[in-house]
């Protein structure tokens, strides 16, 4: 398995890839199916490109022959006073490809890039109440609940709870979970 950074070239194998993703687990991700579906390629070329030029980055994990498997984006804030905050967005693994660490892997590839950048402190993400292995993943990576927001999306008239997770960059805290 190979992890980098995805382009503009990887628009296509990108979006079929997100586009499953939001399918088969609807209540994981704040984005829907249809809407993102409805949205042309460019939209896509945009949020690769914006990625591409950082701060920041999405990447996307590889097997041999070059399928896409995962990815995992990690979004910097902008404005000066929370510019030490950053988000990993977009975290992804195929149903086929679960269980051979490729979570793993990108999430540590996420907080490795974060330290890189020099001046993040910390790195934030939701997930959803209920997506137990996910929590574990984040969890064993050094992620903590910080709060719980009910109701932040509605699935199909479902109401969805969010949890925040936090991952300090301190450093004892990157050399204990990283």
């Amino acid at each position: 398995m190979t992890v980098r950074r995805l382009g503009p070239a990887d628009a296509e194998p990108y979006r079929a890839f997100r586009l499953t993703a939001l399918r088969e687990t609807p209540t994981a991700f704040t984005s829907g199916y249809a809407e993102e579906r409805a949205k042309p390629m460019a939209a896509t070329l945009q949020r690769l490109a914006e990625a591409e030029n950082g701060p920041g980055a999405l990447l996307g994990a590889f097997d041999g022959g070059g399928t896409l498997l995962g990815t995992a984006g990690l979004r910097v804030k902008q404005r000066g006073q929370e510019r030490h905050k950053a988000t990993l967005y977009g975290m992804a693994v195929a149903r086929a490809a679960g269980g051979r660490g490729i979570g793993r892997a990108l999430v540590r590839h996420v907080l490795r890039l974060a330290v890189e950048d020099g001046e993040l402190r910390q790195v934030l993400l939701t997930v959803s109440e209920g997506n137990e292995p996910a929590l574990r993943l984040y969890t064993s990576c050094g992620f903590e609940v910080w709060g719980r927001e009910p109701r932040a999306v509605m699935v199909d008239g479902q109401a969805v709870a969010k949890l925040h997770m936090v991952r300090l960059l301190d450093p004892e805290v990157t050399r204990a979970g990283g």
